[in-house]
């Protein structure tokens, strides 16, 4: 590759075979490059390594080893283990994975790497490698798959989320589980009355109610409408039933509108989603049953909240 005329000499920038271009490509280029000995020694880096890893100069470099800066050392060697061969013959791979910088940072890259034999040194190997960082894609990535799994309106995760876990818990031998069906009483009429906008505002207040009233490993998941569900993850009968009374005994305190609840946990071999139908009948037949007069005076102390909150508009 070159711009001079035929025979003529090339100009030493001119070729990339030419020591000086690729010495002003390691120089320059953005992404770092590294050489070492199989065994992890560290023998040159370009600027842009030294950053990447967050250290100073080459000759501190040298003082570690890939295993320092690698978090997974050894399925990089799995990795270069089963490196493709392209058609020149030499070794190539491509992977992701992350390294760890003095500081405790840590770093995802793309990694292109190829072992180098050297012919005139015995067949001595070099690992020679580019890496590209890719922290803020697989940071973008994470927030789309989190945004992909939360309800728009309240912030509670969402079905997809919901299926994710179901599969996830289905495949784990002798997991338990419970769930605590979450339903908004009379929420059909409160929208009718009041409006979209005040029911959306009720879900969003009671979204945030069941997030406060759970542990942050305890999931809330909006299924549609005015239902929601927790899910308990390890759970036995006696701790989602715990979870379901809290729930109930904070209710009266500062639970934005009236609900009704029905919990179950596993029984047996049964799937995710067959606890999940058992709750969702146990709430049935508390919604059947409990039709008590203090419940009434709920519902009635709610409507008058919210009349006048609505005269106040």
């Amino acid at each position: 590759m070159t711009t001079t005329s035929k025979g003529a000499t090339p100009h030493p920038y001119a070729t990339l075979d030419s020591p000086d271009t690729l010495r002003e490509i390691a120089k320059r280029l953005r992404h770092g490059i590294c050489v070492t000995t199989p065994d992890g020694e560290f023998l040159d880096a370009n600027a842009a390594f030294l950053e990447l890893v967050g250290i100073a100069t080459l000759d501190e470099l040298r003082g570690y080893r890939v295993g320092d800066v690698v978090v997974d050392p050894e399925r990089r060697v799995r990795e270069l283990e089963a490196y493709a061969v392209d058609e020149a013959g030499v070794s190539v791979c491509e992977f992701e994975h992350w390294i760890i910088r003095p500081d405790g940072e840590l770093r995802a890259v793309l990694e292109t790497a190829y072992v180098f034999r050297d012919p005139r040194a015995g067949g001595g190997a070099y690992h020679h490698a580019i890496l590209v960082d890719v922290t803020r894609r697989k940071e973008l990535e994470r927030q789309l798959i989190e945004l992909s799994m939360r309800d728009a309106l309240t912030g509670c995760y969402n079905r997809r989320y919901l299926d994710d876990v179901g599969r996830s818990l289905n495949a784990r031998a002798g997991a338990a589980w419970g769930c605590v069906f979450v339903d908004v009483d009379h929420f059909k009429q409160y929208n009718d009355r009041f409006g979209h906008d005040a029911g959306d505002e009720a879900l969003v207040r009671m979204s945030r109610f069941l997030m406060r009233e759970v542990r942050a490993e305890n999931a809330v998941v909006r299924l549609g409408g005015d239902e929601f569900l927790v899910v308990l993850v390890g759970a036995d009968g006696g701790s989602t039933s715990a979870v379901a009374r809290r729930l109930e005994g904070a209710a009266s305190r500062s639970a934005p509108v009236p609900f009704s609840l029905g919990w179950a946990s596993r029984v047996g071999a049964e799937t995710f989603d067959q606890t999940i139908g058992r709750a969702d009948q146990n709430l049935l037949a508390v919604r059947v049953l409990d039709r008590s007069p203090e419940r009434q005076r709920r519902v009635d102390e709610w409507v008058k909240r919210v009349e006048a909150r609505a005269m106040k508009k």
